[in-house]
């Protein structure tokens, strides 16, 4: 059944090109950051400077993504992603060359690219959550369409860093740098190569101030979806740390090298594949909050047992539960929140989601890597897993009040079919 849900979502010439050009694309994404990491910590073996670059090339969409939520109404989009995406090209080209020259402990041109890109990334997110509805214009195909790109974004996260330890290991991480500088030329191939696209007719210029309070407020004020984004800011931020960490515990904890780490991280993009297609199968979102709570309690749960592994088969198996359990959460998350939200205020709601997942967890990274250089990233990792744990006990008490808000909105949405749902 999901394959044929698949089938009917690919009918459409524009979506197909995209969704290869993207997966092409993601996947030299994945090898440059895996390859960043290792360059900062093979030159500086410092934790808190990994979780630097990291803080640095997120934390713009914590203060932009609301401003491109906003853009992205009024822009064009196609020309916007073609645009993003050059300049993201720019950026790889001149990692690369930044890279060639890197030595010592003087890499702070690596952390203002990586600012660089993450300006980049705060526009391109919101712009390219929004096109997809010009690519797929059939409501009841939209689901299973963002399911599939689900599973292609975890699909590269799995592919990319076990190629980039394996091209570390053999020629050095220049070379990753030039593969994913390259690899954006499948995304613009793509981009230009679609056709039929619907004119996109630019709003009229309203308060922008306004409409960004009139959000916040209804966000923020409705217990549902607050708890919602407020957990996954928890989750993502904690997942972000333990990747920014994942060079000490390939290098130092696991005694491994380049190879190690990029297949530490293909465990969890794994386990994160596996999750995104489960989801897809599923007909209903009936049942997602427990899947939420469980899925945080096996999350925090793992970090726990990750830290105290010392073997490299229990590690990775570990790290296939966690990207699992992570997935299933943050996918969970996004798609109660898109069947409970308004209409008129959805792109400014899904904006303080995509700072949830990418302008949040640049914090949590770099706490956890000051946190890592005081007690330890093993220490650092079990605090957050903690963390985890108490925040899902927390949503789980307050889930049968956030049960009985939602219902009269999915009944007259006619998702509710049975009681407690």
């Amino acid at each position: 059944m999901a394959f044929k849900s698949f089938g009917r979502a690919l009918a459409y010439r524009n979506y197909r090109l995209f969704l290869v050009g993207q997966g092409i694309s993601l996947i030299g994404t994945w090898m440059q950051q895996v390859a960043m990491a290792w360059l900062l910590y093979r030159l500086t073996a410092s934790p808190w400077l990994l979780g630097l670059i990291s803080f640095s090339s997120q934390i713009p969409s914590l203060l932009l993504s609301p401003l491109a939520g906003v853009a992205a109404d009024r822009w064009n989009r196609h020309r916007t992603l073609i645009v993003t995406q050059i300049l993201a090209m720019v950026q790889a080209i001149l990692v690369l060359v930044v890279a060639r020259y890197a030595q010592g402990t003087n890499v702070w041109p690596l952390i203002v690219l990586g600012l660089m890109l993450g300006i980049i990334n705060a526009f391109d997110m919101p712009v390219r959550q929004s096109f997809l509805v010009e690519m797929v214009p059939e409501r009841e195909h939209l689901g299973h369409a963002i399911a599939l790109n689900s599973s292609i974004f975890n699909g590269a996260r799995l592919i990319g860093p076990s190629i980039a330890g394996l091209v570390i290991a053999a020629w050095g991480e220049s070379v990753c740098f030039l593969l994913n500088a390259v690899s954006y030329v499948a995304v613009l191939l793509a981009l230009l190569g679609m056709r039929g696209l619907p004119e996109s007719k630019p709003k009229p210029a309203g308060n922008v101030l306004g409409h960004l309070k009139e959000g916040y407020r209804y966000a923020f004020g409705f217990a549902p979806l607050r708890s919602l984004l407020l957990m996954v800011t928890v989750i993502s931020s904690l997942s972000m740390s333990l990747g920014t960490l994942m060079p000490v515990f390939a290098k130092d904890i696991l005694a491994g090298n380049a190879g190690t780490h990029g297949f530490l991280m293909g465990a969890s993009g794994t386990g994160a594949l596996g999750a995104a297609l489960y989801l897809s199968t599923r007909k209903s979102v009936l049942g997602l909050g427990r899947i939420l709570v469980v899925a945080a309690v096996l999350f925090g749960t793992g970090l726990i047992a990750f830290s105290y592994s010392t073997h490299i088969g229990i590690s990775l198996a570990i790290l296939v539960v966690t990207g699992s359990a992570a997935m299933l959460h943050m996918a969970s998350s996004n798609t109660l929140i898109q069947t409970i939200v308004e209409e008129d205020k959805r792109g400014r709601v899904m904006s303080l989601y995509s700072m949830a997942i990418l302008g949040i967890s640049p914090i949590g990274s770099l706490l956890g890597g000051i946190l890592a250089s005081r007690i330890g990233a093993p220490a650092t990792v079990r605090v957050s897993g903690g963390i985890c744990i108490v925040a899902a006990i927390l949503f789980a008490i307050h889930l049968p009040r956030l049960r009985t808000l939602v219902r009269p909105i999915y009944e007259r949405a006619g998702i509710l079919e049975r009681p407690n749902a």
